[in-house]
């Protein structure tokens, strides 16, 4: 099983506080197996009986019957171990209808420590919420990092060689274990793709039009890191012949980022110290899965590269968004409590042109955060006035 360190601390440290821990993320990117990790920390390095751990898989047909509420309530009642903690954890919880009272009343309950996974936001901006508030925190998962993926597949190859397989083959953890096999890798990312399509977002939203959904996806696939607005992507649809209109495509997108399939990154004008309303920036949660949809001529170096440092700034806890300043972009404003960074990205800057534009946008800033150009340039890091330029697989690898 690939260990998955950062989740599995976030977990230990909520470990015992009375809050329920949620864990979310797209289908199939291990938050299942995180459970076992952490069920395994427990009995092995916290002496948990297993008798103190009740464990249901709503995936698993054997449990069907646990998704009446109140089936389900009465038989975590029922294993609770006089005097002790028990720890509860329920997966993909949203197979269960109502299984926020559920929650609700097992909270009340300060013998237990809860934990529930779940594969789509949409659990969590309901009664959850209102019945919960201040009273759960979130851990949002993603796939592989490409740290985790290279410690993943234990070979010789090179650094750059991992990365083209990383982009190649997907990030999602079982992909590990199907030995490169081309076929078998693109069977699994449809399958991957067909469930998040048709039952995290066609089911759940009561679509009607597939193939416009589907259009709609491929359209943002295809300009991932490219800025874009409701009105543009509606527009540029009808006039390559499939009529759309905003309201929607507001409602696709919606479910797009409720389902993790596509995360959105909002713009900030730094100067200015204030969000900005128009124009966002789209990023997909795996790029094999965006191979799967648009085929695997469709390969943009620089657009892919800042795809991947978006989602490895999400696993490093930043809050995420697209910088302006005055008429210039800056990749990515970073932020976090401990402060702010910087960041451009570029597959390469050996062109003194392309160096100094990419430069430009971070010399605009007046601030003294830290600011960093990363590159697929193998090159020793080079400091330009106080701009740190990074080789982009050493800054993955947290070298």
């Amino acid at each position: 099983m690939i260990q998955r360190k950062e989740y599995l601390d976030r977990l230990i440290a909520w470990k015992d506080k009375h809050v329920i821990k949620v864990i979310t993320g797209i289908r199939r990117c291990g938050k299942s197996s995180l459970l076992e990790l952490f069920k395994e920390y427990l009995t092995e390095s916290c002496g948990v009986d297993s008798a103190q751990i009740i464990a249901v898989d709503f995936e698993n047909m054997s449990n069907t019957h646990l998704r009446d509420k109140h089936v389900l309530h009465e038989y975590v009642i029922s294993l609770i171990q006089p005097g002790k903690k028990s720890y509860v954890f329920f997966d993909e919880i949203q197979n269960v209808a109502d299984f926020e009272q559920v929650v609700d009343s097992l909270f009340l309950r300060k013998e237990l420590d809860i934990y529930i996974t779940g594969s789509n936001a949409f659990f969590l901006s309901g009664e959850l919420a209102t019945l919960l508030s201040g009273r759960y925190i979130t851990i949002e998962m993603l796939p592989l990092s490409f740290a985790e993926y290279s410690t993943a597949t234990k070979d010789n190859k090179s650094v750059s060689s991992k990365y083209r397989e990383y982009i190649e083959r997907s990030s999602f953890p079982y992909v590990t274990e199907l030995a490169g096999d081309k076929k078998n890798t693109d069977d699994y990312l449809r399958g991957i793709y067909s469930t998040v399509v048709l039952k995290d977002i066609m089911q759940h939203n009561k679509f009607n039009d597939l193939m416009q959904l589907e259009s709609v996806l491929r359209f943002l696939y295809d300009n991932i890191a490219n800025l874009l607005s409701t009105k543009s992507i509606a527009d540029t649809m009808t006039s390559n012949g499939r009529k759309i209109d905003v309201k929607t495509v507001e409602k696709y997108l919606s479910a797009f980022t409720n389902s993790f399939i596509i995360y959105q990154a909002k713009r900030y004008d730094i100067k200015g110290k204030q969000y900005l309303k128009t124009l966002e920036k789209y990023y997909a949660t795996d790029i094999g899965l965006r191979f799967t949809l648009l085929g695997r001529q469709n390969y943009d170096e620089g657009r892919i590269l800042e795809n991947i440092v978006y989602l490895e700034l999400l696993r490093r806890g930043y809050d995420v968004y697209v910088g302006k300043v005055d008429s210039k972009e800056v990749d990515f404003v970073a932020v976090t409590s401990q402060g702010t960074a910087y960041f451009q990205v570029a597959a390469t800057v050996r062109n003194q042109a392309t160096l100094e534009r990419e430069l430009a946008s971070l010399k605009a800033i007046t601030d003294h955060y830290p600011k960093l150009l990363l590159t697929l340039d193998d090159t020793p890091e080079t400091n330009f006035g106080g701009i740190r330029k990074l080789n982009v697989l050493d800054w993955l690898l947290d070298k």
